[in-house]
């Protein structure tokens, strides 16, 4: 949602910046400029996530946002739904081969068909515009550079 500055007139939302800061052996704080925080480490420690349960959580907050509008619409703004996901790593290849998600949803106040009609509209609207779902089948070009201090 745009902004709106004194004289009332919307300007485009602030480009919200990212970091990591470490904080420990294999301990970082995620941090985004607009106040948000997140511990993350290793599986052993515990109260943080790995990068890779962030990035699984990435995928099902963003299939969750993105069903959103769907669902509310047939349940009304209420509705309760928790999206699970899993999957392995493959540790030679240091990748996730396969991500599962699993959308949980009760259904049971519409018909059959019209469940039927709402799953493959939220399919539709996740395929669409979930930008995590979107990126991870696509790939991703990732490039790292350096800033140091000589």
């Amino acid at each position: 949602m745009a902004e709106q500055t004194p004289d009332n007139t919307a300007t485009a939302p602030a480009h919200t910046e990212l970091w990591v800061e470490r904080t420990g052996t294999r301990l970082y704080t995620g941090k985004s400029s607009r106040g948000a925080e997140v511990l993350i480490g290793s599986e052993s420690v515990p109260g943080v996530f790995t990068p890779g349960e962030l990035l699984k959580i990435a995928l099902a907050a963003c299939t969750g946002m993105s069903s959103d509008f769907p669902i509310s619409r047939r349940l009304g703004d209420n509705y309760d739904a928790t999206v699970r996901v899993s999957g392995a790593a493959d540790r030679e290849n240091e990748v996730y081969p396969q991500l599962d998600e699993v959308l949980e949803l009760d259904l049971s106040e519409l018909d059959a068909e019209a469940q039927q009609r709402l799953i493959t509209l939220v399919e539709r609207s996740v395929d669409k515009v979930c930008t995590v779902g979107r990126t991870l089948k696509a790939g991703t070009k990732v490039t790292l550079s350096f800033d140091t201090q000589a």
